[in-house]
């Protein structure tokens, strides 16, 4: 089985929350109906989490607004074409990219309910790596030394990196990792629940640092994009 991320477009006349519904009800219905399909996730910045806009960071066009993700049998060309078509009828645009999950932080405490919007919100951050960084190196920072921070510094429940493998489109931006994080709703607009220190500006500021700190040793931040968004297991 293989995991493919899907980097979709709206059309900007359609409301985000339209959208959103679109592709939990039409495109999940499309896609549930493709047998190689084993699993189905999407992650929509609609307006449940529009509190969150002081987290963005924007350095694509058009902005990072939603992702698919599914899981399936395989994602040769051929076999993933009907999964491209449901894909290509509902949505203006779409970049695939063909990744590796792994879950250093599984959500136990609010798990998904099949259908339902996720408690909390789901951060998306798109991962470019510095240029000059030899990939092996990126890779050991990444996972064997930043995942222990930012498990440790945030009030995540949930953290899912998926090192991209290949594009799998044409024209697909440069991209090298997906990350998602897991956040209670009120560290959508308080910084100290995000960083696991509320009441204590010492922890705050600690945290904080430390994890500016880390993601500066394999992230390009003039490329990153982030946004929060909800989170939605449909099959």
């Amino acid at each position: 089985m293989e995991k493919v991320i899907y980097l979709v477009e709206r059309d900007p006349k359609v409301d985000i929350d339209a959208f959103g519904k679109n592709l939990r009800v039409y495109l999940t219905s499309q896609l549930r109906s493709i047998p190689s399909v084993r699993s189905l996730q999407v992650n929509v910045a609609d307006s449940a989490v529009a509190a969150g806009e002081g987290l963005k960071q924007t350095n694509s066009n058009p902005p990072l607004e939603a992702i698919v993700q599914v899981w399936m049998d395989s994602a040769v060309a051929h076999l993933r074409a009907p999964i491209d078509a449901a894909i290509a009828a509902n949505t203006a645009r779409f970049a695939a990219y063909l990744v590796t999950e792994s879950q250093p932080l599984r959500n136990h405490k609010h798990p998904a309910k099949l259908g339902e919007r996720t408690e909390g919100f789901a951060q998306i951050a798109l991962i470019r790596k510095p240029q000059a960084q030899p990939y092996a190196e990126w890779l050991d920072v990444w996972h064997n030394s930043h995942t222990k921070v930012a498990v440790e510094t945030q009030s995540n429940f949930e953290y899912i990196q998926n090192a991209v493998i290949r594009p799998l489109t044409p024209n697909a931006p440069p991209l090298d990792a997906v990350v998602e994080e897991g956040f209670p709703i009120a560290a959508l607009n308080d910084p100290y629940t995000f960083f696991d220190a509320v009441g204590d500006e010492a922890k705050f500021q600690a945290n904080l640092k430390a994890m500016m700190d880390s993601v500066f040793r394999f992230i390009d931040m003039s490329k990153i994009d982030v946004a929060p968004t909800s989170q939605y297991k449909l099959l």
